[in-house]
């Protein structure tokens, strides 16, 4: 096979126009670029051409911000101040003035006037216990306490010895500690079994039982050999049947239409 009959067809590998993708193995110098397309990032090496836009709503000026030259003047106010024209208006008619209502003489009465006018005999009454003021602002004689004249610790009294059983003292007695030692069973002994050879130690452990089926079985009481029937001849066994109804509807299958 000659060299010209490797290629199959017109196509021939020939060197590319310009650097692709599948000759790096790393994204290049590619990867760090701004873009050439768009408003925002923009590179700025490239040329950007003008972009325009529709702009936002700007925000609305409140109502109260002046009160403009349509606020409610009244009609009366000009441009030098109020008008001079009069201006009358429609009251209710005044009450009529109540003229004072002098009394008559039957509007008296004599006998009520009581001691006012009348003498009368004196009269008592039974009132309430008057609160009186308190008395006992300073203490009595029963508010002091006065020291006691028995037992030793009299003041300004002579008492007389005292004496008291205490209990018996060890200086001098026959359990004296004169050596002031400890003896032999003041020490904790250290137990042998620590540093000596320890003998056995039996214990009485739990009884174990045997893994095994814990269920309950049958024993030979439990069975009944005489009630079974398919180890032998049986005869045939008749029953009475059940009592339909007599309101029940026989059941028709198969009717020609």
């Amino acid at each position: 096979m000659s060299g010209t009959d490797v290629w199959v067809g017109s196509w021939r590998p020939h060197k590319p126009r310009g650097p692709i993708a599948a000759l790096y193995s790393s994204p290049g110098p590619k990867y760090a670029l701004p873009g050439a397309t768009g408003l925002n990032y923009h590179d700025p090496r490239k040329l950007k051409a003008p972009a325009f836009s529709f702009g936002t709503r700007h925000r609305q000026f409140s109502s109260d911000c002046s009160p403009g030259p349509g606020y409610l003047v009244p009609s009366n106010i000009t441009r030098i101040g109020r008008d001079g024209t009069p201006a009358y208006s429609l009251y209710s008619r005044p009450n009529d003035p109540q003229l004072f209502q002098t009394p008559g003489p039957g509007r008296y009465s004599p006998e009520r006037s009581g001691k006012s006018a009348y003498y009368s005999a004196p009269a008592y009454s039974l009132s309430a216990r008057s609160k009186g003021f308190r008395n006992d602002q300073t203490p009595g004689p029963a508010a002091y306490m006065l020291p006691s004249v028995l037992g030793p610790a009299t003041v300004n009294k002579t008492s007389a010895p005292n004496f008291s059983l205490r209990g018996r003292s060890k200086i001098g007695s026959f359990h004296e500690d004169l050596q002031k030692t400890p003896g032999p069973g003041t020490y904790r002994v250290v137990d042998p079994c620590t540093y000596k050879h320890k003998p056995p130690h039996y214990s009485m452990t739990g009884r174990n039982s045997m893994p095994g089926d814990t269920t309950r079985k049958p024993g030979p009481g439990a069975h009944h050999p005489e009630q079974v029937t398919f180890t032998r001849i049986k005869p045939p066994s008749f029953s009475f049947g059940i009592r339909h109804s007599e309101f029940i509807a026989p059941l028709i299958v198969g009717l020609a239409e």
